[in-house]
């Protein structure tokens, strides 16, 4: 046998291992040349025979005439030509041999590692049923009673079967942590101003003389005060430091950083209208302004909903009629879970499904800004007005400290503003400490 063939059988042999159509390929190719280059050897012997006898004629009527006739010119002539064009093709035919045969050695290399150290090849589901050899016996048994086969070499997600090309799911919504309804700034007046100190006035006496009075007769003479008040334009801040390339590279980040920037300004807002202690850089809150709660005589205050009630009525005996009512989270769920004698709910069905927490017809706002067991009624649109000065601004820069060194964005978030009292008896505050 020929060395040339050699790899043609070791392949021959390991048809099993290899995908038909790659054996069918390297297999025609080299039949193909192999055919063409032994076509080529046949023509270039007669040829290389023709340009002998052409050579031994040419050289024999040399010697015999001392030249060569035309006749002999042409034909020693076409056939060097032959013989030169069929030269080229038998050395490009023999380079295609020489390539193919290098081609079958790699094959057969990879047969050898994969036989030796690959995977076995994976079945389809006919293939594995075709070879389960409990199934051979149930045909040879006439197929009586039942058959489970178990599918083997199966397309899984394990690696190195199908779980190459499994990807995560990216879900790029962000988890984001709770944020509270902030509702108390709706509750009163909003104002604007565009300097740091808003001067209002505000009436403090009301002697109201007024009465029937016979004709020619004195009227009787009322009096009435006004004093002069001011509120400081206070500043909320705080700042987050980003690492520049964090920014640069997670798009959403700045958003998400904006907008936890704003609510932890406005949250701190609300907390300061609800109870800021007017001290140093504080503004003062509705707490600090309010009427202390005085609970009229003979009348039920044993409950939260009653001493809210009663608090209604000091409100309405002092000229004002509520329309809010503000508490903490827990004196809420306690009222909500009141239960009369029978047992039943006093607030209503926990089915209802009210939009919004009502209690004597007035909205009610639970926050963190009272602590549990405190709480303020009252008409907040008229007690209180919250100027504006600067909105919440969100600013970010890394003209900070070292910020350009360290390579750092800070980011800023500021509001400013000024909370003036002008009917401080249009709210009442209070506990529920009962005796």
């Amino acid at each position: 046998m020929k060395k040339s063939m050699m790899p043609l059988v070791v392949l021959t042999g390991a048809m099993s291992a290899v995908p038909a159509a790659a054996l069918t390929v390297v297999f025609n190719d080299a039949g193909a040349v192999a055919t063409q280059l032994a076509e080529i050897k046949a023509q270039f012997k007669i040829a290389t025979d023709d340009v002998k006898q052409s050579a031994e004629k040419a050289l024999a009527e040399a010697k015999r005439n001392g030249d060569l006739t035309n006749e002999t010119k042409q034909v020693a002539d076409k056939a060097l030509a032959v013989f030169n064009d069929l030269s080229q093709k038998h050395d490009k035919l023999t380079q295609s041999l020489e390539a193919l045969e290098t081609k079958h050695r790699d094959v057969e290399q990879e047969l050898t590692q994969r036989r030796q150290h690959g995977p076995a090849p994976v079945m389809s589901l006919g293939q594995s049923i075709a070879k389960d050899e409990g199934l051979k016996q149930y045909v040879a048994g006439g197929l009586s009673g039942s058959k489970v086969i178990t599918v083997k070499n199966a397309i899984t997600t394990a690696g190195g079967s199908g779980g190459g090309l499994i990807f995560p799911t990216q879900d790029r919504d962000v988890g984001r942590m709770a944020r509270r309804t902030l509702s108390v700034l709706a509750l009163i007046t909003r104002g604007a101003t565009d300097s740091s100190l808003v001067s209002y006035s505000r009436q403090t006496t009301r002697t109201n003389a007024a009465a029937p009075t016979a004709e020619t007769a004195a009227a009787p003479q009322s009096s009435y005060g006004w004093t002069r008040a001011e509120a400081n334009v206070r500043k909320i801040a705080h700042v987050a430091h980003v690492s520049d390339e964090t920014l640069a590279d997670a798009a959403a980040l700045q958003t998400e950083v904006d907008t936890e920037m704003r609510y932890g300004v406005e949250l701190a807002l609300e907390n300061q209208i609800v109870a800021g202690a007017g001290t140093g850089e504080n503004l003062a809150g509705l707490k600090g302004a309010a009427t202390t709660f005085a609970a009229a005589s003979g009348l039920p205050n044993s409950t939260r909903i009653d001493r809210l009630r009663l608090a209604l009525l000091q409100l309405s005996l002092a000229g004002y009629s509520g329309n809010g009512v503000l508490l903490n989270d827990v004196d809420w769920a306690a009222i909500e879970l009141l239960k009369d004698t029978t047992g039943r709910y006093v607030y209503g069905s926990p089915f209802d499904g009210a939009a919004s927490p009502r209690l004597w017809n007035l909205d009610v706002s639970a926050t963190l800004g009272l602590s549990a067991g405190e709480w303020i009624v009252g008409n907040f649109a008229l007690a209180s007005t919250f100027y504006l000065r600067s909105d919440v601004e969100v600013q970010f820069s890394t003209e900070n400290d070292t910020n350009f060194v360290d390579g750092l964005v800070t980011a800023k978030a500021t509001v400013r503003g000024a909370l003036a009292h002008k009917r401080p008896a249009a709210i009442v505050k209070g506990d529920f400490t009962f005796a």
